[in-house]
């Protein structure tokens, strides 16, 4: 896929974000795809880059709470993990109204920050791993990169393990 420049490039609540956030240059380094990149795989290969190096921001429900799980896009995450980390009794992947109500965005281009509400927000270490790694800018068309202990910085989250680890 090749980017294309006909239209802006994050979503305005996003862009207003990077601005209050004084993070300005970050707009210009938002790439735009002619073609929806909703899923981790899509992005991927869009960009060019490993399915680790895209960041999954994932709306759940801890006790009807809804809680941003950040997560590479090669794992899964285990909601017994995040359950126990939250220590709340149920943990449910929240409804698509659920997550728009939220955040502002559709599912497949929810960012890592920017948020219509603030929520509690985990990391998955796994997203260390990388120099970069690659993001929703608040469209199922645009991305953009970041340092991964930046990105953890800016989303004011908590670093943990709440990956899906193969069982034996």
């Amino acid at each position: 896929m090749t980017t294309t420049d006909d239209a802006p490039d994050a979503h305005p609540r996003f862009a207003a974000a990077l601005r209050d956030m004084g993070l300005d240059d970050l707009n210009g380094r938002v790439r735009r795809f002619p073609e929806a990149t909703r899923t981790a795989a899509e992005a991927a290969a869009a960009i060019g880059c490993e399915l680790s190096q895209i960041c999954k921001s994932l709306i759940f429900a801890a006790d009807g709470v809804p809680v941003l799980v950040l997560m590479d896009g090669a794992s899964r995450v285990d909601v017994d993990r995040v359950r126990a980390e939250l220590g709340a009794q149920k943990v449910t992947r929240a409804k698509a109204d659920v997550v728009r109500e939220t955040t502002g965005y559709a599912i497949g281009g929810v960012p890592p920050f920017g948020h219509r509400t603030r929520t509690r927000v985990l990391a998955d270490r796994s997203l260390l791993a990388h120099e970069t790694v690659w993001a929703a800018a608040g469209t199922p068309y645009t991305v953009f990169p970041m340092a991964p202990r930046d990105l953890v910085t800016h989303a004011g989250a908590t670093l943990v393990d709440v990956r899906e680890h193969a069982r034996r």
